[in-house]
Formats: structure tokens, sequence, C-alpha cells
């Protein structure tokens, strides 16, 4: 039982406020897959699944270990595991998964395992590579590719998708282009040699705002879900989804000279109060946040951290403002103070989210 008294709440109202934003982009018959991985974008994968199950047609991991919770929590919806592995394929099967198959290694190996078991037209997922060189096949490769796909009854290709490298970035809309018709070709290649067609899908979150007349068959929304479109703009359209709290475990009068924390990093001027929050670099918050990089707030106002941000704790000094022992403290609670976060940190909102601790208790609230 987790009693840590620091706490990430997810709103659900706000995840269903994001996924219906960028569903009323997409034609009624295209599909929507909910990326799910790194729990959640460091929500909670279980619960926002859970939430999303009926409100969307696929769900997306990363990892096998990822779908099999989803599977062991009641998740029915097909889950997509976009990176597996060899090793995987008992439990991809097993929890009946369905694998992406992004080059000949896994593709063959995959095909074995299916041949030996046997299976019967398993699902599974054709990634191509169009010029994020990230993952994927290679379009050169189709012909020997679809003679090794179409001499086994025992898969069944159930779409075929790339991955957009900018849709994001205006300055790269012709890059951008390119990948959609390169994709394009790639599929209309495999459909002159398939006795059927399967799905189709290339978009991710920008590029649902930025190419939506590419949605093809299914997109694949990640972090919108979260609250963060591709520019302030769009943004300011989402709803915030992950609010970070903590409390006030300990409040010091500190004299002139004093020092705070690790390496005794704040030297005080004068007379000054700080208060220890028990959160720290363990629970997600970046060392780049301490020394007044960053702030938390309490009570609706600002407050610096003071010194280096410690595992466990960080400092904050408030001097300035009347609060107690045990008052509430929000870590951050709005795309702005997540983004403010990110800067500090000299990152981006992904990573801010994903990285809060798996110590720090969950609640999805809707």
């Amino acid at each position: 039982m987790n009693n840590h008294v620091t706490v990430l709440e997810i709103d659900g109202n706000a995840l269903e406020h994001n996924l219906n934003y960028f569903k009323n982009k997409l034609e009624p018959t295209t599909k929507v897959l909910a990326v799910v991985k790194a729990f959640g974008y460091g929500s909670d994968g279980i619960k926002v699944a859970s939430f999303l199950e009926d409100k969307i047609d696929y769900f997306g991991v990363a990892y096998t270990h990822e779908g099999v919770e989803l599977r062991e929590s009641g998740i029915e919806k097909p889950i997509l595991v976009l990176h597996p592995q060899i090793q995987n394929f008992d439990a991809i099967v097993k929890y009946h998964l369905e694998p992406s198959l992004y080059n000949f290694k896994i593709l063959r190996a995959f095909l074995q395992f299916a041949d030996q078991h046997p299976l019967m037209n398993y699902p599974v997922h054709l990634k191509f590579n169009t010029g994020l060189n990230r993952l994927g096949l290679w379009h050169n490769d189709i012909p020997l590719i679809l003679s090794e796909i179409k001499a086994s009854d025992h898969v069944r290709v159930q779409s075929i998708f790339s991955h957009l490298a900018a849709s994001e970035d205006a300055n790269e809309r012709d890059f951008t282009i390119g990948q959609i018709n390169d994709f394009a070709a790639i599929v209309k290649k495999i459909y002159q040699h398939l006795d059927y067609e399967p799905m189709i899908h290339a978009l991710n979150t920008s590029g649902v705002v930025n190419y939506s007349q590419a949605q093809f068959d299914m997109v694949r929304i990640g972090i919108g879900l979260y609250g963060f479109g591709n520019d302030a703009q769009e943004t300011a359209q989402l709803k915030n989804t992950h609010t970070l709290s903590s409390i006030i475990s300990q409040i010091h009068m500190i004299e002139p000279g004093e020092t705070v924390g690790y390496n005794r990093a704040f030297v005080s001027k004068s007379f000054a109060k700080t208060a220890t929050i028990p959160i720290g670099h363990a629970d997600g918050i970046s060392r780049k946040l301490g020394n007044e990089k960053g702030y938390v707030t309490i009570h609706g106002q600002k407050v610096p951290i003071i010194g280096n941000v410690c595992m466990d704790m960080l400092m904050v000094d408030i001097s300035k403002i009347d609060c107690k022992e045990g008052d509430p403290v929000i870590i951050f609670d709005s795309q702005k103070t997540i983004n403010n976060f990110a800067e500090a940190s000299e990152t981006i909102s992904y990573e801010i989210l994903t990285a809060i601790s798996q110590r720090v208790k969950r609640i999805l609230k809707a």
C-alpha cells in the first residue's frame, strides 16, 4: 500500500475532452489508437486505459510487459506492441497482443513461431521506415516481405504503418509530405499483391493537427491525450490531465549566513523561513530545478526551490507567505507549470510527465 503523501492526480474529464478534441478533426469512420506506453505518459497506463476503453478502438504500448499488464487488468481492446522482442513471443500470443514487425529478423522469427505453434491468422502489423530512421522495414524489400507473408497461413497483416519524424514543425512540411507520399506508395504496392486490404495509419498527435488529410484508417494519439498539442495555440484548446501535489513536512527559521541542503548550495542573506517538501529527484524532480531555477505553489503563491534538490525532498523559501506544516503544495497543475518545469530543466513536457516515479501515488478522478 502506497502511503507516500505526494500524489499525482489524473483528470479523467480532461482526458475525455482531449480525446474528443482530436476526434472532431477526424472522419467518423477513422479509428483512434490511444497510446498508453510509459505508464500512460507518466500517469497510470492501467487507469487511463480502463477509463478510455469504451471510447477508442486500439491501444498502443512500447513493450510487451505493458500490454500484459493491461490484459491482466481486464483490458480487452486490441493492443499494438510497437517494439516487441523475440523473447516476448510466448507472452504476446498468450495475452493476444499484436506485434509490430519492423525488421526481417523479427518478421522471420514471428513467422517461424506462428508456424511451429501453430497459429491461425494471427494479427501482426508491418512497420515501414519512411524517414524517421528509428524502426521499420524498407520499401525496396516489399517483394520479399510479401513473399514470406503470403507463404504463411498463420498470420494476417492487421495494419501497415509508419511514423512521422517532424509533423509538429512547419519548417519540415515538405519532408513530412514526402513521408506521407512515400507511405502511400508503399501501401499501394502492398495492396496490389495481397488479396485483402490491411488498415493503414501514419499520424501521431501533431500529424492529426497538421495533416488530417492523411488520417487514412486510424490515427495514434499520444501526448495530445495528456494535454499537449504541437504549439501553444493547440495546447490552449486542450485540458491539463496531470496534477502533482504534496505537503509541507517541516518549516525552518534560517538566520543570516546559514545554509540549506547538500553542498551548502543556498546561503541565506537575511532571516528566512524555509519549507521541506517530501518529493525529490527520485520522484522525477530534476536537480536542474534547484537553486531557484524552479518553483512550486503554496496557497496560490510561487515559492522558489532553494539549494540542491535531494533524492526524496526539496526545500523552498516561504519567507513571504503565511503557511504551516501539513499545508498542501502544488508541484504542477497546468500545461503552463509543466512547461515551466521543462524549460528550467532544459527538456520537454514528455520527460517531465514520464519521469514521475512509480512510488508516487496515482489517483484518477472522472
